[in-house]
């Protein structure tokens, strides 16, 4: 159970401090992530010398493989929705988050509220998942999913992602959309970091998980085993392929 395009993302790549290969996935200062990252390439039959044509910024081309993939998955599951899938599109162009262009219009004119409010609430997700509403009084599609991709996890990235669907659970007018996060992180302890909570990230869906499961089971820690176990065992972390049907089927 890995992504389609997973082949395409992972390999091996030289770290310019030592010229020593490790997956281009791995913390290369960390030796569990390299061992488990390793393990995953392993797995996937990848030889363990330099891979070819790997892209030199993965994060980006994710959210393109993502986009893409959902889009035709999509498609394909129930054309008879109108799917709109983007990139960085902004939350208000969304019908439950139209109604904060008035909001920001009122911020830009006033120093006092830019100060107490912020713009925070104008929040561009990695890739959207649109539907059109067959509705007259909406004009906008309506916001299905937000998908937060995330090549590697660090402890950064991880309030980055809650503080944004934070502000979406909090500024949205009517359902709640799918808020969930798709990566490549190997190690276990990183990606509970983000699993674990109090429903701000609906799911984490990896995009090697069988390959990591395996890779855990064989080269894992204690520690990684267990947080492992604990967000597979409560749904908390699932196969990138489960992640269009589950939207599909919501």
């Amino acid at each position: 159970m890995n992504s389609p395009f997973t082949d395409q993302l992972l390999g091996w790549k030289k770290v310019d401090k030592t010229g020593r290969v490790v997956p281009n996935f791995a913390d290369s200062d960390n030796e569990q992530s390299i061992a488990l990252a390793g393990s995953i390439l392993d797995r996937l039959g990848f030889s363990r010398s330099l891979t070819e044509g790997l892209p030199s910024q993965p994060g980006n081309v994710l959210e393109h493989r993502v986009r893409d993939d959902l889009s035709n998955s999509l498609k394909n599951i129930d054309p008879y929705r109108a799917w709109q899938l983007d990139r960085k599109a902004i939350v208000t162009s969304f019908a439950q988050y139209s109604h904060l262009r008035r909001v920001d219009d009122l911020v830009k004119e006033s120093q006092e509220l830019r100060v107490a409010i912020g713009r925070d609430y104008l929040i561009r997700p990695d890739v959207t998942v649109g539907l059109e509403i067959a509705d007259a009084r909406i004009e906008a599609p309506f916001l299905h999913a937000a998908v937060s991709c995330k090549w590697t996890i660090r402890s950064d990235r991880v309030q980055n992602i809650r503080h944004e669907f934070i502000q979406m659970i909090r500024h949205r007018r009517g359902r709640q959309p799918h808020l969930v996060t798709v990566t490549a992180e190997p190690m276990p302890s990183r990606i509970a970091a983000i699993a674990r909570g109090t429903g701000e990230v609906d799911a984490v869906y990896h995009i090697a998980f069988e390959a990591l499961a395996h890779a855990v089971a064989t080269q894992g820690n204690r520690q990684q085993q267990d947080d492992w176990n604990e967000c597979v065992e409560q749904r908390r972390v699932l196969p990138y392929e489960e992640l269009a049907t589950t939207l599909a089927r919501w």
